[in-house]
Parts: structure tokens; C-alpha cells; sequence
């Protein structure tokens, strides 16, 4: 079995910066890829950065220049460091992994989300 955990969600202002971590754990033998999403109620789950190891990560437009993915194997972790924050950030952010795990080959998992919120 394995599970996701993400982490670092928050209230923070405008322009302001927040970390999360995406963690994974379990019988887990490598982190193949990992995309975050995020979603506002009513509205469907958007993409919006992707690792899939060294010089592959790309950004949705909206975020390109502000956010930053990056990964910790040692940790078997992905953060998304997020600066310059808007309102239109606010949203709930899951991290979506491919994952090799022992006795199961490759598994595509969602972690539970957590809530990122910019005020004005």
C-alpha cells in the first residue's frame, strides 16, 4: 500500500509565498512523476505543473514564473513553491503521482488536497 500526503496549504496575502509537499509512503520504490492540480468548488480540477525528473517540468501558463516544482528522492517528496500569489490561486491543490511500488509496478495515485486561499 501506498498513500499520499500533501502539505504546507494555508491563508496567506497577495504577493505573498507558500510551500507545499507532496509525500509519498508505503511500499514505495520510486517516484516516476508527479502533477499538481488544483480546483475551486463548482469547477473542474486544472493542471498546473508537472515533474518527471530533471529538466522535464513544465507550468500552466497561469502560474509560469511563479511557481517552481521540484523533488526531494531522498525524502520521496515533490514541493511546489508558490510566490507572487493572487486571489485567483486560491483553490484546493492535490498532487497526482505515478509511482513504482514494490510487489505492483506502476500506480497513479491523488493525495486529499489542501486548501491554499490569497486574500486581497
Amino acid at each position: 500500500q501506498v498513500r499520499l500526503v500533501e502539505s504546507g496549504g494555508g491563508l496567506v496575502h497577495t504577493g505573498g509565498s507558500l510551500t507545499l509537499s507532496c509525500t509519498a509512503s508505503g511500499r514505495l520504490l520510486t517516484i516516476e512523476a508527479v502533477d499538481w492540480y488544483r480546483q475551486v468548488p463548482g469547477k473542474q480540477r486544472d493542471w498546473v505543473a508537472s515533474t518527471g525528473g530533471p529538466g522535464s517540468n513544465t507550468y500552466a501558463g497561469s502560474v509560469q514564473g511563479r511557481f517552481t516544482i521540484s523533488r526531494d528522492n531522498a525524502q520521496n517528496t515533490v514541493f511546489l513553491q508558490m510566490s507572487a500569489l493572487k486571489p485567483e490561486d486560491t483553490a484546493v491543490y492535490y498532487c497526482y503521482a505515478q509511482l513504482n511500488v514494490a510487489g505492483v509496478g506502476t500506480s497513479h495515485i491523488w493525495g486529499q488536497g489542501t486548501q491554499v486561499t490569497v486574500s486581497t
